[in-house]
């Protein structure tokens, strides 16, 4: 198995050149309005208009409509979704795209019940949690 790289947050096309120049696999783009990491649709179709074609893009949402993710789907290419709110096993699927399942670690988080629910899912990613505030986005695990 070989582990892949990708860099999240990315808000400038320079940022992007210099992660792809860097070997990473994938580039994160957040589309999560209330975060510092967040891009518009002209920035991201900005930031993916020259990547090499083995670099994949990572779209990042929490709780968006799926009005939401179709338009963004419409505008920007991305390989996969990536979902760190409340959204279903059910609602994550509905896009026919490869997703990863963010998942906020508590004391009480079951990680088998999790994979078992998001066995659709390409992956999970554990998150961090603090209360009322939906997890930074690749942020290390800190514990409960």
């Amino acid at each position: 198995m070989r582990t892949r790289v990708k860099i999240c947050g990315i808000t400038r096309r320079q940022d992007a050149d210099f992660a792809v120049k860097s070997g990473v696999d994938a580039i994160g783009l957040v589309f999560y309005e209330p975060s510092p990491r967040a891009v518009t649709m002209a920035q991201a179709a900005a930031i993916t208009a020259q990547l090499p074609p083995f670099v994949s893009v990572v779209g990042l949402f929490v709780d968006a409509t799926p009005e939401k993710v179709l338009q963004t789907l419409e505008q920007v290419p991305l390989s996969l979704l990536q979902f760190h709110g409340n959204e279903s096993a059910e609602y994550c699927a509905q896009f026919n795209m490869p997703y990863i399942k963010a998942v906020r670690m508590q004391t009480a988080t079951d990680l088998i019940q999790a994979a078992n629910h998001f066995s659709g899912a390409s992956a999970l990613l554990l998150d961090s949690y603090q209360q009322g505030v939906p997890g930074e986005p690749d942020r290390p695990l800190t514990g409960p």
